[in-house]
Formats: structure tokens, C-alpha cells, sequence
């Protein structure tokens, strides 16, 4: 039996209960009424009728005889028993006879006869119908609490059954669907099968068999996979973002939802290039990405800055880096892109601790500044004959300290000029500026060097080249120091080869030595702060490559190195020319 029949059936037994046990009490109750109605309206009238003309018979006179005659209408109206109708006859012609015959007062003890007779009947009428309505309402006191009793039964059997058959079923779907989260995937049901509870259970049934079939299945192990690694990825302490091929946001860490500002709904599955609209981070972040996939020319040379972002209630910086994800599909041969992902490195205690070093260096360096110059300045003064004269041997000893003074005032000044490039507080005076005038200044500076080991310099130059933006200064700087390391890694009796070129919009400046050259896996760290080549026995602070490429790289321009090692070296300078 369907559940909706079996609320039907359990409601409308109720409902005709109900009207039943409401049926037999207004039965009795009806004929309770109509017993005592006809007490009433019968019996009781025909006594007030029978005492009215028994009152007025006394009275001889024409408002007696108007009132007996009124009555006795009444009571001709009102015969309801047995004899009565007799009984009312006679007294009818008692009372006509009474009135032809001048009002015989004889006829007052027959006509008070019949009225007497009347009120017996009516009396007995009376005791009968009371006796049948102490009957009726004996058998109401019967019959509504049988019924009740009844109808009560009934209400508690399907109070007892008809929620148990509805409730017991659900609990055991209950008991059966925490059992299929636990994932034992092998529990089933078993209802009637010809009620609703039996199709849910096949239902149910059903879907418990494909779910096992899932779960022993690879997808199943693929999902948990997949489960494991976005987990694992929100876990994480640096901000990741997944994008697809469409610049879809796939997934984001709460990292970078924490950065980001904006909420996991307003984030996943949304447009990056539409939130970047409205976000300026996603912007700063997806940019490279666009410029990438339309093909848009970048700058890979240029180390990219940290990015300073507020987060964790100060700000930050992180190091941005960003993986394309491409897959070759089965049977195919060519790379296919499916996405990227975004990748910050919260480096903030590290620039911090190089905020606090470059502090410390400069702080040290400027005060190193002072005291070297004065003892240069001593140096010069003792060297000057006026003083005093010096023998070989402290002539010698003043070289050696002046050489030494020299040496700490360059690293001195190298590590000042690095602390301006660590701070970001590279003054530039950058204008339309001569390459060749740049180029024969760092070429005089470093004349004296070249003629100690008899290396030639060697310059190949256009007569006509355009001019560059770039600080005099600081280029002359960047080409001295060039110059010098080509001249100090070469061999004695050598040249160094100069050469100057204009390629499209720009400058190319090219020092290249005969030395040893760079091995292949040094050549990507000679420009790093600190770096010298290891079992190198010339001096150098390992500064001079990475602030040359600072200096550059302020003023728009690269620089680069080619070397095959034994063959030497070759560093080329690139800087934007004036149109």
C-alpha cells in the first residue's frame, strides 16, 4: 500500500470516527429533545388548557363562558393521545348543551368529569413518555460511550502503527545513508517494494552500487589525488593561485585570498582579466601572463622587484613567480597550454634583515671613508720631500699602505654605490649624453693599468653615432670597471677589443679580453652580489658586475656576457639612443 493511501485511509478512519461518534451523540440528543418536546407541547398544554376551563366554569357569566370556549378550541387542537379525542368530544357537548339550556349548573359535574378524565390521560401520557425518555437517554449513556470507546481504540492503533510504518523506514534510510559517508559503499535497503519507501530504496539501492563502483574505480583514487593536493595547496604559507588556459581562476589558497581581499566566491570561477578591473593586485599579478599569451614583447632580463603588498597587518613583500602549465596530449607531439600558476614568495624577513644589512654597510662604509682619505692624505704628505727624506726600504713600506689605502677606498666606495642600488636611492642624472666621449673617458682612466702589463687597447667605433640617455657619470663608471676586469683577466702583451655599434634604437658597447673565460654554470652568477668565481686569485669584491648591472639596467639598458671558457670573455653594454 502506497504511504499517501495509508495517510488517506489513517485520516479519513479518523474523520468518519469523528463524525460517527458526532452522529450518535446528536441522535440522542434529537431524540432526547423530541421526547421532552412532546412532554411539552402535547401533555403540558392540555393540562393548562384542562386548568384554565376548570377556572373558568366556576364563572357563570359571559367572560367565564368566553374562556371555556377558547380553551376547549385550544384543546381540540391539541389532542395527542389515546381517548383523548373521546373524552374532549363529550366535553363539547356537555358545553353546548350547557349553554342552550341557560347554563344548567347540573352539567358542571359532568363537564368537570371529562376534564378530570383529560388530566388523567394527559398525566399518564406524560409518565409514559418520561419513562421512555429515561429509556432513551439510559441508551445514549450506552451507545455514545461504546462508540467513544470504539473510536478511541481505533485513533490509538493507528497512532501506534501509522507513524512507526512511516518513521521506522526513514530512520533506517538514516542509519543506511550515515553508513554510505562512512564510505561502506556495500550497505543496502530492503523495504516493501510496492509503497514509495520501496522505490527510494531501490533508489537508493542504486545509487549505493554505483558509488562502490566509484570508489573502486581510478577516478575515485584521481578525486582523492586531487583532494590531497588542494589541501596540501591551501596549506600552504605563500599565496598560489590557478588559472586556466582562459585566465579562469581554478583555485586559490587561503593565502591569497587573504591578500587578495576578496571573498572565495567572488574569486573562484571568476574572470581574472574581469576582476583586474576592480583589484589591482589581480592586475599586478596576471600582467605578465597577458602580455605572454598575446605574444606582446617582455623584458626577461630585468630581475623583476618584489612586490609590496599589505598583508598581515604591515606591509609585505613578495617574490613573484609564475609557472605555465602545458601537457602534451596522448599521441600528440606538441606542448598543449592548459594554465598557469601564480606563485609569491613571502620574502619580508629576508628584506628586512637586507634593509637592516644595507643600513649597516653604508652606516660602516661612510664611516670607513673618512679615516682611509685621511690616511691617503697622510700617505701623500709623508711622500712629500719637504717632510723628510725616506730611504728604499720606507719608500717601499708607503707603496704597499698606499696601494692597500686604495684598494679599501675602492671596495669602500663600491659598497656605498651598492647600498644606493640596495635602497633604491640611485641618483640619476640621466640625459642625451656622447657614447664616445663616455667611452674615451673610461678608456683614459684605465690607460696606466693597461701600459703596467703591456696590454693594447683596441677601439672600433663609427665616426658617426647617435647619442644615448643615459648619466655621464655613471656609465663611465660601469665601462671603467668593464675595462679594468678585461685588463686584470687578461694575459701580459695582450688587447682588449672595444667595440661600438648602433643596433636599430639603440647602443651596443662591447669590451671583450683574450683571459680565461667563464665557465658555462658561473656565467648566470657572475652578476650576483658577492660572487667571485671560485680558485680565483685576482682581487675583487665580487661587487663591481652587479652594480655595473644595476647602474645599467636603472637607466633602461641590459647588459651581457658570452665566454667560452680558455677563449675569454666578452661583456656587452646596451643602452637606448636618442631618436
Amino acid at each position: 500500500m502506497k504511504i499517501k493511501t495509508k495517510l488517506n485511509l489513517g485520516v479519513g478512519i479518523l474523520f468518519l470516527l469523528i463524525i460517527l461518534l458526532g452522529g450518535v451523540a446528536v441522535w440522542y440528543i434529537n431524540a432526547l429533545k423530541s421526547d421532552t418536546e412532546n412532554i411539552l407541547v402535547a401533555n403540558y398544554n392540555t393540562l393548562q388548557y384542562s386548568q384554565n376551563m376548570l377556572i373558568a366554569i366556576q364563572d357563570s357569566n359571559s367572560e367565564g363562558i368566553q374562556l371555556f370556549e377558547s380553551n376547549l378550541q385550544k384543546q381540540e387542537s391539541n389532542i395527542t393521545e389515546e381517548g383523548e379525542q373521546e373524552h374532549t368530544q363529550k366535553l363539547r357537548n356537555y358545553f353546548n348543551k350547557y349553554k342552550s339550556r341557560n347554563f344548567d349548573s347540573t352539567l358542571h359535574i359532568s363537564m368537570r368529569n371529562e376534564i378530570f378524565k383529560l388530566q388523567e390521560i394527559n398525566m399518564q401520557a406524560i409518565k409514559r413518555k418520561s419513562e421512555l425518555a429515561k429509556q432513551t437517554a439510559n441508551t445514549a449513556n450506552v451507545w455514545i460511550p461504546a462508540v467513544s470507546i470504539l473510536c478511541f481504540l481505533i485513533a490509538f492503533t493507528l497512532l501506534v502503527n501509522l507513524p512507526s510504518n512511516i518513521a521506522d523506514p526513514i530512520k533506517e534510510l538514516t542509519e543506511s545513508i550515515k553508513q554510505i559517508a562512512s564510505k561502506k559503499y556495500s550497505e543496502r535497503v530492503n523495504f516493501e517494494s510496492h509503497n514509495e519507501f520501496g522505490e527510494l530504496a531501490k533508489s537508493f539501492n542504486t545509487m549505493a552500487q554505483k558509488l562502490e563502483e566509484y570508489n573502486n574505480s581510478n577516478l575515485a583514487r584521481l578525486m582523492i589525488e586531487k583532494k590531497r593536493i588542494e589541501t596540501l595547496i591551501n596549506k600552504m604559507h605563500d599565496p598560489v593561485i590557478g588559472l586556466d588556459e582562459n585566465l579562469v581562476v581554478l583555485f586559490a589558497n587561503e593565502a591569497a585570498i587573504s591578500i587578495i581581499g576578496l571573498k572565495f566566491n567572488e574569486l573562484i570561477g571568476k574572470d581574472a582579466k574581469a576582476l583586474s578591473f576592480q583589484n589591482d593586485l589581480i592586475r599586478m599579478l596576471i600582467k605578465e601572463i597577458v602580455l605572454a599569451t598575446s605574444n606582446s614583447p617582455t623584458s626577461n632580463d630585468v630581475k623583476p622587484e618584489p612586490l609590496k603588498i599589505y598583508a598581515d597587518s604591515r606591509e609585505s613583500y613578495f617574490e613573484k613567480e609564475i609557472m605555465h602549465i602545458a601537457i602534451t596530449p596522448t599521441g600528440e607531439k606538441t606542448d598543449t597550454l592548459v594554465g598557469h600558476v601564480v606563485l609569491l614568495r613571502n620574502v619580508t624577513k629576508y628584506k628586512e634583515l637586507d634593509f637592516a644589512k644595507t643600513n649597516f654597510i653604508a652606516s660602516v662604509s661612510h664611516e670607513f671613508k673618512t679615516p682611509i682619505s685621511s690616511i691617503k692624505m697622510s700617505l701623500q704628505l709623508l711622500e712629500n720631500p719637504q717632510i723628510g727624506s725616506l730611504n728604499e726600504e720606507q719608500k717601499n713600506l708607503l707603496a704597499g699602505i698606499d696601494d692597500d689605502a686604495s684598494r679599501l677606498l675602492k671596495i669602500t666606495g663600491e659598497l656605498l654605490n651598492m647600498t644606493q642600488v640596495e635602497s633604491g636611492n640611485i641618483q640619476l642624472s640621466i640625459m642625451p649624453a656622447d657614447p664616445k666621449e663616455i667611452l674615451q673617458y673610461a678608456i683614459n682612466a684605465t690607460k696606466i693599468q693597461a701600459s703596467q702589463r703591456s696590454i693594447k687597447i683596441e677601439v672600433n667605433c663609427p665616426d658617426k653615432i647617435p647619442k644615448v640617455q643615459a648619466d655621464h657619470e655613471k656609465t663611465a663608471w660601469v665601462l671603467i670597471n668593464l675595462i679594468s676586469n678585461a685588463i686584470r683577466y687578461s694575459h701580459d702583451n695582450s688587447t682588449v677589443f672595444i667595440d661600438m655599434r648602433q643596433e636599430k634604437n639603440k647602443i651596443q658597447i662591447s669590451i671583450k679580453d683574450k683571459g680565461q673565460g667563464v665557465l658555462p654554470h658561473y656565467k648566470e652568477k657572475i652578476f650576483d652580489r658577492y660572487f667571485r668565481i671560485p680558485n680565483n686569485t685576482k682581487e675583487g669584491t665580487g661587487l663591481g658586475l652587479a652594480i655595473s648591472k644595476e647602474f645599467v639596467e636603472a637607466q633602461g639598458g641590459s647588459i651581457a656576457v658570452e665566454s667560452e671558457f680558455g677563449l675569454g670573455s666578452t661583456f656587452t653594454i646596451t643602452l637606448l639612443s636618442v631618436d
